[in-house]
């Protein structure tokens, strides 16, 4: 028995490469053992990251391993690494770049086939589906959506449909609010009013404000439909954009009038502001797609 120093990065994936063939001859029925990895090694075996890409895996990972394995692959996927009818990597290579077992591989890739993203395809490997066949309503799906969206597609899809739906629940609760609702939209109304100088407090009061109409509508199915896309959306820098003064006090005036309609049980009238309300919101700072 002898020691000897690997010359580099080269050898050592090569070292590694013998590793896992011992490995698997002599122990067909157990995990692969899991390997060290080199930054060469992890530089050669993940995709260029492209613009809005999660980037390189971390070195240290957090939470679930699957959940980082997911989350990133979830990312190139919809970035476009992994275009479409594309395999994904073979378990091995994955294995040595997120530093994680054949199981936690495994795992990951059932979750992206609940997603619709991926599809087993027997004797060619996992592919990627196509975009029509994803579930944009999953929240990690639809989180990468929105980071990869330069053409403002999805976000522009995004509020058509939360336009749609707030409209139709703002008309739903003209017939169904309470006085004790009313007075809390009053109360709300004021509070818009008094974060008018500072806009990440107004976003905030912003979002109460609609989601009190929305429960006072009764329909708790567009409410959860708003709350997972508007949630994400919300983190965008590009969908939030840049808040004035201005653009604030315009805002609160149409709220305002949103909470009046209501009160005269205007079920027309409400759901019309509502639908302008939020289709000017989106065109005053929405900013110009990339090419």
């Amino acid at each position: 028995m002898f020691h000897r120093r690997f010359a580099g990065a080269e050898e050592l994936h090569h070292t590694n490469d013998i590793i896992r063939k011992v490995y698997a001859v002599v122990f067909p029925d157990h995990e692969e053992p899991r390997v060290p990895r080199t930054p060469a090694s992890r530089q050669r075996l993940a995709p260029a990251p492209s613009e809005g890409s999660l980037g390189a895996v971390p070195r240290r990972q957090t939470g679930r391993l699957s959940d980082t394995v997911v989350t990133y692959l979830v990312d190139r996927i919809v970035g476009g690494a992994y275009p479409p009818d594309s395999a994904l990597p073979i378990e091995a290579v994955l294995c040595e770049e997120f530093g994680v077992s054949r199981t936690v591989v495994r795992e990951s890739v059932k979750v992206l086939e609940e997603k619709g993203l991926v599809r087993a395809a027997p004797g060619r490997g996992t592919r990627v589906r196509e975009p029509q066949e994803w579930n944009l309503l999953d929240p990690v799906v639809l989180e990468a959506q929105i980071r990869h969206d330069r053409t403002l597609t999805i976000l522009d899809q995004l509020v058509s449909v939360r336009t749609a739906l707030e409209a139709e629940m703002a008309a739903d609760a003209a017939g169904r609010i309470t006085d004790l609702e009313l007075a809390g939209l009053e109360e709300q109304a004021t509070a818009l009013r008094e974060a008018l100088d500072d806009p990440v407090r107004y976003a905030e009061e912003d979002a109460t404000f609609h989601e009190m109409i929305m429960r006072a509508s009764g329909n708790l199915l567009g409410q959860a439909i708003i709350r997972s896309i508007h949630g994400k959306a919300r983190l965008s820098r590009l969908y939030v954009g840049h808040a004035t003064r201005d653009g604030l006090t315009e805002s609160l005036a149409e709220h305002v009038a949103i909470l009046e309609l209501l009160r005269r049980r205007d079920a027309d009238g409400a759901a019309r502001a509502m639908r302008e309300h939020i289709a000017r919101a989106w065109a005053s700072r929405r900013p110009t797609p990339q090419p």
